[in-house]
């Protein structure tokens, strides 16, 4: 159904483990050189050597994508044909009790970061004519709300809003601009909190009754990222369970 993606180069961002490191081998298995950016250096080396050891093309890159001199230094000469802009903190607190501190941490990295990265990335997929993807990872908490996440839910909508913006003015460039939207998804770092009682009721309110499984977002990833979906831009899928669809 997708298109082999040998030949062209794709930057996954917050790619040291969990989703991104899951996309990039992904992407890696269709056949794409995938660079895998993070702050953390080791992880990343680690990262990239599981993915060639499995057979794919794989290299790290050290960046920090909410602050523009390294997003700039980190990305210049560099052009990719597809994005994955998967950088991203959760930063849960009451919003009473939120510092500024703690706000501006998650806006810099979940909002900000995903459209400096962005920028950097459009102009050189400007430049080369070919134009290209981008997948910014944004999530349901974009569309609807609970409580203790005033931040991440803040941001996650500015994804999905700053995703239609940018398809919007890069259309005419042959640049196409998506947002995936992930429910609740089963990972390393969630694991032990949904099996308690309160991840448990957090589950039950899921249509499907179960979580999602990281595999369950490589269709929608992909066919945002091939030419499979090469008239969708400005596009928010979600991919859930039918969570948004629950009845309030």
């Amino acid at each position: 159904m997708f298109e082999d993606l040998t030949g062209r180069s794709a930057l996954v961002t917050g790619a040291s483990g969990g989703l991104g490191l899951h996309f990039a081998a992904l992407l890696a298995r269709h056949g794409a050189e995938v660079t895998l950016a993070a702050r953390r250096e080791c992880a990343l080396k680690l990262a990239s050597e599981t993915i060639a050891a499995a057979g794919g093309r794989a290299q790290g890159l050290a960046l920090d994508v909410a602050d523009a001199a390294s997003v700039t230094g980190a990305l210049a000469g560099r052009r990719f044909d597809i994005l994955i802009n998967n950088a991203g903190v959760s930063g849960a607190g009451r919003a009473a009790d939120l510092s500024e501190a703690e706000w501006d941490a998650v806006l810099d990295t979940n909002l900000k970061g995903v459209f400096l990265v962005a920028q950097a990335v459009a102009r050189g997929m400007r430049e080369s004519g070919r134009g290209g993807s981008i997948v910014n990872i944004a999530s349901i908490l974009g569309h609807r709300v609970a409580g203790g996440v005033s931040a991440y839910a803040a941001s996650k909508a500015g994804v999905v809003q700053l995703t239609k913006a940018l398809a919007l003015e890069w259309a005419r460039d042959g640049i196409r601009v998506n947002a995936l939207c992930p429910g609740y998804i089963e990972t390393d770092i969630n694991r032990d909190f949904f099996a308690t009682e309160a991840g448990g009721q957090l589950i039950r309110r899921i249509p499907q009754r179960r979580l999602g499984r990281p595999e369950e977002l490589d269709g929608a990833l992909l066919l945002l990222a091939s030419a499979a979906g090469s008239y969708i831009t400005g596009a928010s899928i979600e991919v859930d369970g039918g969570h948004l669809v629950s009845s309030l």
